[in-house]
């Protein structure tokens, strides 16, 4: 299952990623500087909160798209079971 992202949806993950990428280097910087447990903590849950909106995000789309080629292929049946069953499982990993 190969990714297609264009346009806003490839700029709305990156923009995701980056954002993450910053609150992670903060909160290295926060655990060097030896800041608050909870300010770290803080900061760390929100890094991963930005991870996880760019993650389904991307499943999102990946669903659209593979949805989409799946019920246009000679095979829609066979194949729609197939690629429900990998997205959800890519889905579980995020949860």
């Amino acid at each position: 299952m190969e990714l297609d992202l264009a346009g806003a949806e490839l700029k709305a993950v990156l923009n995701r990623l980056r954002r993450a990428q910053g609150q992670i280097a903060g909160v290295i910087r926060m655990i060097e500087e030896g800041r608050d447990c909870e300010e770290v903590v803080t900061q760390l849950a929100a890094a991963s909160r930005a991870l996880d909106r760019a993650g389904f995000a991307i499943i999102a789309t990946g669903l659209q798209q593979c949805l989409t080629e799946v019920e246009d292929g000679p095979r829609s049946g066979e194949c729609r079971d197939e690629m429900r069953a990998r997205l959800e499982k890519l889905f579980l990993s995020l949860a």
